[in-house]
């Protein structure tokens, strides 16, 4: 695809915005702005544009929801998720949903071209099976991203107190930091 063409940057974070714009622009890149899911669809409406950068979380609207929309006004569009909270389940449903990749806050921008380029070897296949605690991370991730992020509905159906899944996802966020 052509260098000249635009990136579209979808995120609730203005700060993180106007970052990662000003750094691509650095590199000859020109980018769009929208910060919901109704300014994305306009702006990618708007057309010329080859490239989105999707957070998964947009002030209470999900990106996994936004993915297919978006693919379904350019089905040439070439999305990548981006999240803060990121797991097997989110990774596995965006790819599902047509992103090219997935990737967890904070990233570089070297990081974000490389995740556009196509891959020529093989991802390297873990050796060892996941540890209790990933594979339970894994889980939550799955039953909250069922439950639409909805934090009182999931601790219902993983029958957990609402305060121990909170202090479950906090620690984790802290953790990936």
């Amino acid at each position: 695809m052509s260098r000249n063409r635009a990136w579209l940057l979808v995120d609730d974070d203005d700060a993180f915005l106007q970052v990662l714009q000003r750094s691509l622009s650095r590199q000859g890149i020109e980018s769009r702005l929208a910060r919901s899911h109704q300014q994305a669809r306009e702006a990618l409406a708007a057309g010329d544009v080859h490239r989105c950068v999707l957070d998964l979380n947009l002030a209470g609207e999900s990106g996994l929801q936004l993915l297919p929309e978006l693919l379904e006004i350019s089905p040439e569009l070439e999305i990548l998720v981006l999240t803060g909270f990121g797991s097997i389940a989110t990774s596995v449903e965006a790819m599902r949903r047509g992103a090219v990749n997935y990737l967890c806050k904070p990233v570089t921008v070297k990081q974000l071209l490389a995740a556009f380029e196509p891959l020529d070897a093989p991802p390297d296949l873990r050796d060892e099976p996941p540890s209790v605690e990933e594979m339970e991370w894994e889980h939550i991730q799955r039953i909250l991203n069922d439950n639409d992020g909805n934090v009182s509905a999931t601790a219902r159906a993983l029958n957990m107190h609402r305060r121990t899944l909170q202090r479950k996802l906090q620690k984790h966020s802290r953790w990936r930091s």
